[in-house]
C-alpha cells in the first residue's frame, strides 16, 4: 500500500481519501484509527446535544444501560454502548479497565495497587477509579507495548 501526502495552501479544504481495491480489515482499521483522532463525539447535557472532543474525556462509564462521558468539568448522555466506544476509540488512547468503564491513558496520573489484585488510577482531575483485576494484565500490555 503507497501512502500518499500533499500539503495544500489554507485556502483548499483538508480532505482524506483512502482507494483501496478492498474494504479489508486492515483498511476498516485505518478508518477506525481516523475517526478516533478526528476528535469529537456527540453528548448531550441538559437536554442539548453538543460535540465534545474526545481529548477532554477522561472516562466512559455505562450506569443502568446508559453511556456516559466524563470531562473535568462536565458529564454527558452518549448514545452508544460501551463496546462501541471501545471499537470506536480502540486505536487511540483508550482502555477498558472495567465491564462498564473506559479510561483515557493520558488523563492517568498514577496507578497504583489496590486490594484483591485490583489497581486505583488516580486522574489528573483527582478522581480516583477502579482498575478491575480482570483487566490489569491487558492495560499492563498496553502501557509496556507503548501504544498510545
Amino acid at each position: 500500500m503507497d501512502l500518499k501526502v500533499t500539503q495544500i495552501p489554507k485556502s483548499e479544504t483538508e480532505t482524506l481519501e483512502i482507494r483501496c481495491h478492498k474494504v479489508s480489515d486492515e483498511v476498516r482499521e485505518i478508518v477506525s484509527f481516523i475517526k478516533s483522532r478526528q476528535g469529537m463525539i456527540s453528548g448531550k447535557i441538559d437536554g442539548n446535544i453538543c460535540e465534545i472532543p474526545i481529548l477532554d474525556i477522561y472516562y466512559f462509564e455505562s450506569v443502568d444501560k446508559r453511556s456516559f462521558a466524563y470531562t473535568a468539568s462536565d458529564n454527558y448522555e452518549i448514545n452508544m454502548r460501551i463496546y462501541e466506544l471501545e471499537e470506536l476509540l480502540r486505536h487511540g488512547s483508550f482502555v477498558r479497565i472495567q465491564k462498564g468503564m473506559l479510561v483515557n491513558l493520558l488523563k492517568i496520573k498514577s496507578i497504583k495497587p489496590g486490594l484483591s489484585g485490583r489497581y486505583v488510577a488516580l486522574l489528573k482531575n483527582k478522581e480516583e477509579v477502579i482498575i478491575s483485576r480482570n483487566y490489569v494484565p491487558a492495560l499492563k500490555k498496553t502501557l509496556k507495548g507503548g501504544s498510545i
